[in-house]
């Protein structure tokens, strides 16, 4: 029995070691596992790993505020709009989106978003314009194109702190000229002018305003100025009619009603009518014999000299203080052989510029002259003189 127990107590000795070498391997085990689990140096590979991916999704939601930052556009406090017109059709377009300053984290953000992505920017806003060009090409059936656009930031401190988002283009064929005549705004009939929004026109020297539709709001000297927040366009406005005038005119002219333009048309035709007719009876009734061609001596039929430009030193008929100004235009015509330029007309009757490019702007609307430019000067000619090829 003492074998036994012997036997048994080496026995159970010899299981307890077994087991306590199982114990072992299964705490290395469990380390393998706990290294393979990433508690381990694995572990720290990932936790390196994790804040990457916290700043990739930080980057992806700034990217994502970035794209939205072109949207504060239209949060702006003050939108100012100055149009300046140019004698060759185009005009040049300065758009000027205002925040207020108050807050300089808000305004710094969008201020470098938009210092970091210019095209985008431009891009946009050339687009929400082009929209508006489309309309206004087939409305006058001009063609059309903005081209050039650019956009800046600024800040001003007076009168308020304001940060500024300013985009500049290039607009051709927005206006209509002729000669001495620019019409514009057209091309932006039926623009929507929204509260604190502001449109503003600007014309090249020695140019006056001959009509503005709708009246504008208290104009600084020398553009048209229209305010959103008490104006609203109709289908055929705005408009602005200019028309050349000499720098230094003491006597511009007033903006004229366009309803009673017709009505003037009609009562000079029939002056011009009432005119001719007396004068074709006071020669008829004067008239002592054949007239002399012209050319063949230095007098006419009655004596009177001619000068030497071709033209007879007193003609038949009512003298000038009773002819109307387009009376005298069409005598002076006749006297000069059908052709005369506009300066001599200013030089002959002893008028201003301004005064000159009315009545020649009427007469050519009635289609009693034609106008056409050699060189940089007007020329009249009666309608049936053929325009130089």
């Amino acid at each position: 029995m003492a074998d036994s127990g012997v036997e048994s107590a080496a026995f159970q000795e010899t299981a307890d070691d077994e087991q306590q070498t199982a114990d072992d391997a299964d705490g290395e085990l469990v380390d393998g596992n706990e290294t393979e689990n990433g508690d381990g140096p694995t572990n720290e590979s990932d936790a390196e790993t994790g804040p990457d991916n916290e700043t990739g999704d930080d980057l992806n939601e700034s990217e994502d505020d970035g794209l939205n930052e072109s949207a504060q556009l239209d949060n702006a406090d003050e939108v100012h709009i100055d149009v300046f017109l140019h004698e060759n059709t185009s005009a040049t377009f300065v758009v000027d989106y205002r925040f207020e300053n108050d807050s300089t984290q808000n305004w710094e953000r969008l201020r470098d978003d938009v210092e970091e992505n210019p095209e985008e920017y431009a891009a946009k806003e050339h687009s929400d314009w082009n929209d508006i060009l489309e309309e206004g090409q087939n409305r006058t059936d001009r063609e059309m194109e903005i081209s050039n656009v650019e956009v800046e930031t600024d800040t001003s401190s007076a009168p308020r702190n304001l940060g500024h988002v300013e985009f500049t283009f290039e607009w051709s064929s927005f206006s209509h000229v002729e000669i001495n005549r620019i019409e514009a705004g057209d091309a932006l009939a039926g623009f929507t002018l929204v509260d604190d929004t502001t449109l503003q026109f600007f014309w090249p020297d020695g140019y006056i305003v001959r009509e503005a539709d709708p009246s504008p709001d208290d104009p600084p000297e020398g553009s048209i100025f229209w305010d959103g927040d008490g104006t609203e366009f109709t289908d055929e406005q705005p408009l602005i009619v200019l028309i050349e005038n000499a720098e230094g005119t003491e006597d511009p002219a007033e903006p004229e009603e366009s309803p009673a333009t017709p009505w003037l048309a009609v009562a000079g035709a029939l002056g011009l009518l009432v005119a001719a007719a007396a004068i074709g009876w006071v020669i008829r009734h004067r008239a002592d014999g054949v007239r002399q061609p012209p050319g063949n001596g230095p007098t006419d039929q009655t004596g009177a000299p001619i000068e030497p430009n071709g033209a007879v030193g007193q003609t038949n008929g009512p003298p000038d203080e009773l002819l109307s100004n387009e009376e005298r235009v069409l005598r002076l015509l006749e006297r000069r052989g059908g052709r005369v330029k506009q300066q001599e007309i200013v030089a002959e009757l002893e008028w201003t510029e301004a005064k000159t490019s009315q009545v020649v702007s009427g007469l050519r609307e009635d289609e009693e002259v034609e106008v056409f430019r050699i060189g940089r000067e007007n020329v009249l000619s009666l309608p049936d003189d053929e325009e130089p090829s």
